[in-house]
C-alpha cells in the first residue's frame, strides 16, 4: 500500500497528465476544487512503450538526484537543474561540469519540458528518453565512459536492488530503462494554473492587475506572440522552433569592454577580457542549431524556450549571457538590426518595458514550490 503522501503526489502527477486521456479523476486524499498544475497548457504526449507508473517515477527521480551516476561520483542531473532555482541554475551563465569544466551553453529550466518537441537547445536529442543519456556521457558533463559503466554502477550499490525490476515488470538497470526511468520523473516536472491562465482562459478578471494586462497588450504589439505562442485553448509560449536572435553578435560587440567579475556578494570588480583571458578556459564556438542541421541558415539558431516560469529561470539565452529579464528586454528592445536574426526590433518607452517585465512575471505555475518540495528524498541522506 502506498503511504497517504505518497499517493497524494500520485495522484499530483495523474491530473497532471489527465488531458492526454480526457478523463476526470476523482480520488480520496485530493481536496474538491483544489489547482490543476496543466491548466492552460498544451496537452502531454506519453510514448506508447513508456507509460508512467508511481514506480518509474520514484525511481527516476532517484537516479535524478544521485551524485553516483557521474565519473567521479560528484555530479547530479539536479546540480544542474536545481529544483529550487526553478529547475536550472541561477547563480551561473554556464553551468560547471566535470572536474570544474566550464560548459558552454546554460542550462535550461526543466519545468515543462515534457512538452517540449525536441531537446537540448540545438533540438540534437528526438525523446526525453534519448536525452537523457547526453548529460551522463558528455565528457565535459558527467563523464561516463560508456553506458555499460553507468548500469554497472547502479548494478554494484545496494539501495537500487529490487527497484528497476518493481518499475519494470522484472527488468534491471540498462540503456532503455535508466532513460525511460528519469523520462517519467521529468514528465510530472508540469506547471500551468499560472495568474495569467487564470485570467485569460480561465476569466479570473482580477488575476491580472492593470500594469500587467497592460503588458500583456505590450507583449502582443511587440510580436513577442510570433514565437512565444499563445493558442485558443493553451499558451506554450514557444514554436518549438530555432531562431537566431542576435546573441552571438551582440557577444562578439561586447568582447573589447570591460567585464564585471563577482568576486564575493557585494563585491565586484573591472577586468580587461585579455586579463581574464589568461586565467580562464578559452571560448568555445557554438554555431547552435547548424551543428545537427548543417544548413547555414541555421548558424547560431538556437530552439524558443518556453516562457513559462521564466522569472524564476535567469540568467537567459542559450548562453546565460543576459543576467535579468531587465535585461532580456532591453536586449530585444535595442538590438541592432541584422538580417540573419529572426526577430524583429521593437523599441519600447520605459512604461512599456516595466509593465511587460511585470506581465512576464504573472507566467509563473502556481506549483513550482511544491515540485521543488517533492523532487527531493522525503527519507534518508540523499547521496
Amino acid at each position: 500500500m502506498l503511504r497517504k503522501h505518497a499517493l497524494r503526489a500520485t495522484i499530483h502527477a495523474v491530473l497532471a497528465l489527465s488531458r492526454v486521456v480526457g478523463v476526470v479523476l476523482v480520488a480520496v486524499g485530493l481536496s474538491a476544487g483544489e489547482a490543476n498544475p496543466s491548466f492552460g497548457l498544451p496537452p502531454l504526449v506519453i510514448p506508447a512503450d513508456n507509460p508512467i507508473t508511481p514506480e518509474k517515477v520514484s525511481l527516476g527521480r532517484k537516479l535524478f538526484m544521485d551524485r553516483r551516476l557521474s565519473r567521479n561520483n560528484t555530479l547530479s542531473c539536479a546540480m544542474c537543474h536545481v529544483p529550487e532555482q526553478g529547475f536550472t541554475q541561477n547563480e551561473l551563465a554556464t553551468s560547471v561540469g566535470f572536474e570544474g569544466k566550464s560548459l558552454r551553453r546554460n542550462a535550461p529550466s526543466l519545468l515543462n519540458v515534457a512538452l517540449q518537441h525536441s531537446f537540448q537547445r540545438d533540438g540534437a536529442k528526438p525523446s526525453l528518453e534519448a536525452q537523457v543519456w547526453g548529460p551522463l556521457l558528455a565528457p565535459n558533463e558527467m563523464a561516463n565512459v560508456t553506458v555499460e559503466n553507468v548500469v554497472a554502477q547502479i548494478n554494484s550499490l545496494p539501495d537500487y536492488q529490487g527497484l528497476f525490476a518493481l518499475a519494470f515488470g522484472g527488468k534491471g538497470p540498462s540503456e532503455i530503462t535508466v532513460g525511460q526511468a528519469i523520462a517519467s520523473f521529468e514528465r510530472t516536472l508540469l506547471s500551468g494554473d499560472s495568474r495569467f491562465d487564470r485570467w485569460y482562459f480561465g476569466g479570473e478578471a482580477d488575476a491580472l492587475s492593470q500594469s500587467e494586462q497592460a503588458g500583456f497588450r505590450v507583449f502582443l504589439s511587440a510580436k513577442c506572440n510570433d514565437c512565444h505562442l499563445i493558442e485558443e485553448r493553451v499558451a506554450p509560449f514557444t514554436d518549438n522552433r530555432f531562431h537566431n536572435t542576435g546573441v552571438h553578435a551582440a557577444s562578439e560587440r561586447k568582447s573589447s569592454r570591460q567585464i564585471s567579475v563577482q568576486l564575493a556578494p557585494g563585491v565586484t570588480i573591472e577586468i580587461e577580457p585579455n586579463a581574464l583571458s589568461n586565467v580562464s578556459e578559452p571560448e568555445q564556438r557554438d554555431d547552435g542549431r547548424f551543428e545537427i542541421s548543417s544548413d547555414p541558415r541555421d548558424r547560431h539558431a538556437f530552439k524558443t524556450p518556453s516562457l513559462r516560469n521564466v522569472a524564476l529561470t535567469a540568467p537567459y539565452m542559450h548562453d546565460g549571457s543576459l543576467a535579468s529579464l531587465e535585461d532580456a528586454v532591453e536586449f530585444y528592445s535595442s538590438a541592432v538590426a541584422n538580417a540573419k536574426i529572426s526577430p524583429e526590433t521593437v523599441k519600447l518607452t520605459k512604461a512599456e518595458a516595466a509593465n511587460l517585465i511585470e506581465f512576464l512575471r504573472t507566467l509563473t505555475g502556481s506549483n513550482v514550490p511544491e515540485l521543488a518540495r517533492s523532487s527531493r528524498p522525503t527519507h534518508g541522506i540523499e547521496r
